[in-house]
């Protein structure tokens, strides 16, 4: 990333690379857009793409690649078994990582299935700086219970903690001394951790929560499927490793843990996911899962030219002019807002802008799932799909009643290398009107839920008129505009 100022003195995100190739997007009329969300179940997941102006729903499997990964696929070997395209990718992972074993696997998820048939006994519990939606459900599937260590800056929306991801040691001590370390599953260190803001973990806090899961026994894992942008943060928010090369950073996380996974849907800008580890025996217990679930040992359910991509991909990763480009235009676009004083996550994490859709809408009951109502508004208000990252996205407790989120934020990701500075203004522009129209926002109610993941296909309906009183609006503030 280069040390560049503009002589205005503005501070602008520079793209470190151009464009080569272009996909057509559609803007509609506001009307139309409302109509697109009631058909959707006002659920941005059910929108089609088609529908969509600018997708900022997740950076997941739709980050642009470079030419470099398009070259490389043309190399692919389609052979099922013994594929010169695995041992091509498993070099790449263990220069990166340093670790000896490599399980591929379809994507992210299936590796959090398959560790967790591997570690988790009924009755266990999984101690995690924060939890992800997915991890959790496979760790309930299995039996046992997740218990969130995040610090308590952490869950704080305005905070000047430069990571707010890291686990509290303390907290872990006073866990592991009551739960019994032979009940702890294992440990899970999430890199920019996705449920509250994209927030980064400390090299030194992922050194002392090792430190104590190696005097105990306890299995420490990273998800390092935003491992990026964490990186990113460790060298520049941390003066120890202001001049370190990011592959020995990335080589020191991975010394500091027992076993690594990750979606390459987001690490390596391709499609698929693996596991890494240098423990034998966890090796071989993890290793008899892949041909029963996923595929064959040396292509785990991925296309072997997805696998040439994210060898290429992965490479690219350790290169700051890539890693900081999604940092950067999520700086820009919280910077946009909180001038426009719109509460956003601060400071600005990885992933994406996170609204605090509590603040925002706070006339809306928790229990109406306002971070969803605003996101259904903003698709509304600009064809800008975004993802609720509260209420809606946990799961009913076991008595039925909700399990009310700590934090409600709307999360406007950004793929990366996708979207140019006017977009990202755009984005801005729309948000502003709607925050200035925010008390026409109304809730939303299920209509159909599903047990498990309902945030993903569960339906709902508003509980008033709200939509066609905001498109009125619309309309009276911008005419015929779009």
């Amino acid at each position: 990333m280069p040390n560049l100022k503009f002589f205005s003195g503005e501070s602008v995100p520079l793209e470190m690379h151009k464009v080569r190739m272009v996909q057509k997007i559609n803007l509609h009329p506001v009307e139309k857009r409302m109509q697109c969300m009631s058909e959707a179940g006002f659920n941005t997941f059910l929108l089609k793409n088609l529908d969509i102006f600018l997708d900022m729903l997740t950076d997941s499997g739709v980050n642009a690649m470079s030419e470099k990964q398009y070259a490389a696929m043309l190399q692919a070997d389609d052979s099922y078994a013994g594929s010169e395209t695995y041992f091509r990718l498993e070099k790449v992972l263990q220069d990166i990582f340093g670790m000896k074993h490599f399980l591929p696997a379809h994507q992210g998820r299936a590796c959090e299935h398959i560790i967790a048939q591997t570690i988790v006994k009924p009755g266990s519990v999984a101690l995690m700086n924060y939890h992800f939606t997915t991890t959790k459900a496979h760790v309930s599937l299995m039996g046992g219970t997740v218990e969130e260590l995040i610090n308590d800056e952490g869950l704080k929306i305005q905070s000047s903690n430069l990571f707010k991801g890291d686990m509290d040691t303390g907290k872990l001590t006073e866990a592991v001394k009551r739960i019994g370390k032979e009940k702890i599953s294992f440990v899970r260190i999430e890199a920019g951790t996705n449920l509250v803001g994209g927030q980064p973990v400390s090299m030194a806090n992922l050194r002392e929560v090792s430190r104590i899961c190696r005097s105990e026994g306890i299995k420490l894992i990273y998800d390092a499927s935003l491992l990026t942008d964490n990186l990113y943060f460790i060298k520049i928010r941390d003066p120890e490793f202001k001049d370190a090369d990011i592959k020995d950073i990335t080589r020191e996380i991975a010394s500091l843990v027992d076993i690594i996974y990750f979606s390459s849907r987001k690490l390596g800008a391709a499609r698929g996911g693996g596991i890494l580890t240098s423990n034998e025996e966890l090796f071989i217990k993890m290793r008899e899962m892949v041909p029963l679930y996923e595929g064959f040992l040396t292509y785990g359910g991925m296309s072997v030219r997805e696998m040439e991509a994210m060898a290429v991909g992965l490479q690219e990763s350790m290169d700051m002019d890539v890693i900081s480009q999604t940092p950067i235009f999520v700086e820009a676009l919280c910077s946009e807002l909180q001038a426009k004083g719109i509460p956003v996550v601060t400071p600005p994490g990885g992933l994406g802008c996170h609204i605090d859709a509590t603040e925002f809408c706070s006339h809306i009951p928790q229990t109406h799932y306002r971070a969803g109502a605003l996101a259904s508004a903003v698709f509304i208000a600009g064809g800008i799909r975004g993802m609720e990252r509260g209420t809606m996205s946990e799961q009913r407790n076991e008595d039925g009643s909700e399990r009310l989120a700590e934090m409600e934020l709307l999360r406007l990701a950004f793929p990366k290398r996708v979207f140019t500075l006017s977009q990202v203004k755009y984005v801005a522009d729309r948000i502003a009107w709607l925050f200035k129209n925010r008390n026409l926002i109304g809730g939303l109610e299920f209509v159909e839920e599903p047990k498990v993941l309902r945030f993903f296909f569960g339906r709902l309906k508003p509980v008033s008129n709200w939509p066609d009183m905001l498109v009125q609006q619309f309309r009276k503030d911008f005419g015929e505009s779009l």
